[in-house]
């Protein structure tokens, strides 16, 4: 059995997500043969020197779940791209690239966060290119840690505000950044996040997953002999 989630968005605001999330490793994930977590993890991530007393935890928690023999593989987010070798260290998973393929019964599954598909959003886009571009990452993870504290609360702000000023077609994937993603890897299935509209969507070259952000309710999709079912539970 796979397992793959994605937002969570775990920050010590919710400890209620904190909580479920426990529930899901203790419950659900114990047995599996992986987990995959697709991106935005936490809610923000300014660098692992920032690490307090709750991130430690969440490590230590997916920890014992890397001891029973499950593989717990991560993938960066917009809100948490700057977590790194030292969290993963402490948490005992592998840092996952974007995109990367998934290989079952011999056929190969695509898992994105799923902010490159969604290139109608331009603001969006034009500002990942900049906070992406190497020498970018090399400043920011330089910068005194209240100087990024500060910049991911401005960024996360603006971006709060021009989400609610756009349509929700822009900020949802375009189809055509689907099928050029799918082409380019010769896929018949694509399982991605970001936009927390979890649905299984049929296509004529096969299904896109999107899993569901966590908030009122936990979401995974669950692989399992060669069959994928999107579930989800009240937190």
């Amino acid at each position: 059995m796979i397992l793959l989630i994605s937002d969570l968005h775990l920050h010590e605001q919710r400890p209620d997500i904190t909580r479920a999330f426990f529930r899901f490793l203790q419950e659900t994930a114990v047995g599996a043969e992986a987990l995959y977590i697709l991106g935005d993890f936490f809610e923000v991530w300014v660098g692992d020197d920032a690490m307090t007393g709750f991130h430690h935890e969440v490590a230590s928690a997916l920890r014992q779940l890397t001891a029973t023999g499950c593989k717990v593989y991560l993938m960066h987010g917009n809100r948490d791209f700057l977590l790194g070798r030292e969290f993963c260290r402490l948490a005992g998973c592998e840092l996952l690239r974007d995109p990367a393929l998934l290989t079952c019964n011999g056929e190969n599954i695509l898992l994105m966060h799923g902010d490159s598909l969604c290139t109608d959003d331009r603001d969006y886009q034009r500002m990942k290119r900049i906070l992406r571009n190497p020498l970018s990452l090399f400043i920011l993870r330089h910068l005194p840690l209240k100087t990024r504290q500060k910049l991911a609360g401005s960024l996360r702000a603006q971006s709060r505000s021009r989400t609610r000023m756009k349509a929700s077609e822009i900020t949802d994937v375009n189809p055509g950044a689907v099928l050029q993603a799918m082409r380019s890897h010769s896929v018949r299935t694509l399982i991605h996040g970001h936009t927390h509209r979890p649905a299984v969507h049929e296509l004529p070259e096969g299904q896109r997953i999107v899993l569901g952000d966590w908030d009122s309710h936990g979401w995974y999709l669950q692989l399992e002999n060669g069959q994928l079912a999107l579930e989800s539970f009240a937190l």
